[in-house]
């Protein structure tokens, strides 16, 4: 299903009949279809799961590029209105805590819990900065997309050095080692580089609408650095702080079997 604004549009898919209703966003590289096993794991839940931009068939058309958070509350109405929803959920991984964050400052009032795994967009990394500074930066890493060999050379510096974690080295190379993944990766940062957060706002919305705010991490995750993250959690007044054994590629299938394990924490 589609919902569509001028000439961008944003696909969902339905997963569940449960009476819980949960907008759920997944991380960079994936699409709506990493929450079907989410379902199994929320039998009693109605999981919307939403292709963020640049990913499966959501559109974002460079008239609405960079994503402001306003135009993405635009969109959600649509989808509560005709799926008849006055409270609902959120859930997000990665890349999608970002668009659970603007949800959470546009509909705090109608929302019962949020569920994030490893989100980005509460504590935003050094690269990204790098990457999405406007300025010349900006045309080095789009040259990238083009010419990635001066990139390879510097990841294979880095891993040859220790100076990173070889897990994260590893991860960047994956995610950078086709010219359609590197554009993802340049539309993604660039299209996404205004949901920027106060978190001091997010901790008031969080504690004086008394929403209950579960955080997943993964004990070896090299790419979400938990430290921040757990900083954050202490603030929230009514939170539940998960530490799972994983890595960040498999944390979102090790939170489902979680959740299916102990089906009282969502």
């Amino acid at each position: 299903m589609f919902v569509q604004i001028g000439r961008s549009k944003l696909h969902y898919r339905v997963y569940g009949g449960g009476e819980q209703v949960v907008l759920a966003f997944h991380g960079y590289g994936q699409d709506h279809s990493h929450f079907y096993n989410m379902s199994a794991a929320l039998p009693l839940a109605k999981i919307i799961a939403f292709d963020l931009f640049f990913h499966g068939q959501s559109v974002l058309h460079k008239t609405d590029t960079p994503l402001r958070k306003e135009f993405l509350a635009q969109l959600i109405l649509p989808v509560l209105e005709e799926q008849q929803i006055t409270r609902f959920s959120l859930m997000a991984f990665s890349m999608g805590g970002k668009f659970a964050l603007a949800l959470l400052e546009a509909f705090s009032d109608e929302i019962d819990q949020v569920l994030l795994i490893a989100p980005d967009g509460i504590s935003t990394s050094f690269w990204y900065n790098v990457a999405t500074y406007p300025g010349w930066l900006q045309g080095l890493f789009k040259r990238t997309v083009i010419q990635p060999a001066r990139f390879f050379k510097f990841i294979n510096w880095l891993d040859s050095t220790r100076l990173v974690d070889p897990g994260l080295t590893k991860f960047a190379a994956w995610q950078m080692n086709s010219t359609q993944k590197r554009l993802r990766v340049y539309r993604s940062w660039m299209g996404f580089r205004t949901l920027t957060f106060d978190i001091r706002k997010i901790v008031r919305l969080l504690n004086s609408q008394q929403i209950k705010f579960i955080l997943f991490l993964g004990e070896y995750d090299q790419v979400i650095s938990g430290k921040r993250l757990q900083v954050f959690a202490r603030s929230i007044q009514n939170c539940q702080l998960i530490l799972l054994k994983t890595g960040h590629t498999f944390l979102l299938h090790e939170v489902a079997s979680y959740l299916r394990r102990h089906p009282g924490v969502f």
